[in-house]
Order: structure tokens, then sequence, then C-alpha cells
């Protein structure tokens, strides 16, 4: 509040001056003001766009044909993800992008499992798994890069979820939490600190994705509207609390400085 209010002062008697921190501190020292003035200005100095730099890297999370409109697991409006993807790629010095790579006969498809259907869920050696549609098999169309996603700024591409009998969301790490994907040393022999998570779907494979980015020690944010969710039975408020709750920042492309 008093953030605020010192704002509207300075603003409603001097509405065309400006003053420099030093400034303000100096003409409020007498009143007692600097101690409580200074954390305000601090946090002003902080917020603001999420600015990539070459400690930046984005990772965009299964832009596949299989995850939008006519694909065997589309997400709702999951191609429009991709012209905001094209453009924030354009801002990194580091893109990484993923995509599923499944065996036919998957032990993560329904039709793996007799007597299961598409969005049953079972206990597997790892832990529970989510049975879907057969998808993203190898080597087929349903698993490319979708076309419109601008490959050319892709520097790596990592395939997850090969393994036939384990099944993989997270660009870091398959679905046991051990087996690792190679990522994290790729991105710290390029000296990243920061990541930047977006794609398909939010409260999957983008989710797990940031969760394994912040148990690597990386800053980690998802640019929310670059993603689209499936919501399952609650899925995407759950991906989120678990998200805040493991320090992952919630952004949208307006918060990289060159959007807006």
């Amino acid at each position: 509040m008093f953030c605020a209010s010192a704002q509207r002062t300075a603003d409603n008697r001097l509405p065309e001056t400006r003053y420099s921190r030093r400034a303000v501190l100096g003409s409020l020292a007498g009143m007692g003001f600097a101690a409580a003035l200074t954390p305000c200005i601090a946090r002003a100095r902080t917020a603001g766009p999420w600015q990539p730099d070459r400690h930046g890297a984005l990772i965009i999370v299964d832009v596949q044909n299989c995850f939008v409109a006519g694909g065997s697991l589309p997400v709702t409006h999951g191609e429009d993800v991709v012209p905001l993807i094209n453009r924030l790629a354009t801002v990194f010095s580091t893109v990484v992008a993923t995509q599923d790579w499944h065996t036919v006969g998957h032990v993560s498809f329904a039709a793996s499992h007799a007597g299961m259907k598409p969005f049953d869920s079972i206990e597997l050696s790892y832990g529970r798994q989510v049975l879907w549609p057969d998808h993203c098999i190898m080597g087929t169309e349903d698993a490319q890069l979708v076309p419109g996603l601008d490959a050319a700024r892709v520097q790596l591409v990592i395939r997850k979820g090969f393994h036939q009998e384990l099944d993989s969301y997270s660009a870091f790490r398959e679905a046991d939490h051990r087996t690792s994907t190679g990522l994290a040393g790729y991105l710290r022999e390029r000296q990243v600190r920061r990541v930047f998570v977006c794609g398909l779907a939010t409260d999957f494979c983008v989710a797990w994705t940031a969760l394994d980015a912040r148990k690597e020690g990386f800053e980690t944010a998802v640019i929310e509207d670059a993603c689209r969710g499936i919501d399952l039975n609650g899925s995407l408020d759950a991906a989120w609390r678990s998200m805040t709750e493991a320090g992952v920042h919630r952004i949208r492309s307006t918060d990289v400085g060159v959007f807006s």
C-alpha cells in the first residue's frame, strides 16, 4: 500500500518530473520514509520482462502432428501455439525441442492392456500410468514435428518414450524418475541457467519437464499462452499447483521482453 500511495503523491504534485532513486531517498530520509521506501523501489526494479540472454534456453515440448487437430491424441487448440512459439524461438540462443517417440505396443497404450481403455490408469513398476490411445509411433507422420514449426531454429531434438516398458513425459527424465535423457548435461555445457518451457500439453509433458528442470537446478518458467492443456479430471489445476510449489514461474509471452 505504501508503494502505491507514494507513487500517486509524486505523480499528482509533479506530473512532468522524474526523480532518481538516490534523489527520492535523500529527500525522504529526514521524514523517516527511506527505510520503508527502499524495498518498494527494489521490487519495482527487479520486476519486469524475463529477458532472454545467452544463459536462457527455450524448450519446445511435443509440438507434433499427434497433438494437434487431425492427430491421434489432439490437444484442444494445440496448433494455436505454433506461431507464438516460432516468434519466441527467434530471441533465444539455445532452442531445444522434444518428440514423443513410441514403439508399437508401448506400455502406455491402452490397447496393450486387456480390458483397459484410453484414459484409464494402472499401476506399473515405476508408478501410476495413464493409458493413452496409440500415438506418436516412431517413424510415422503422426510423430513428426508440426510442419508449421520453425524447426530450423531447433538445435537439439530429444526423443522420449522409446523404451518399450517405460513412458516418458519429461524432457529430462523418463517416468521412472531415474533414466536421464541427457538434456541437463547438454544445457549445462551450453552454460544455460534459466529455461523457458512451452508446448503440449501443459498438464503432462510441459509440467513434468518444468518440474524436472527445477530439480536439476535451473530457474524455470512456463510460458502459459504458448501452451495448451488436456485437463483430464482436474489435471491442469493440479499441475499448476505442483509447479508453483516447486518454484516454477508462470509467465506469458508478453513477459519475454520483445513481445507487446
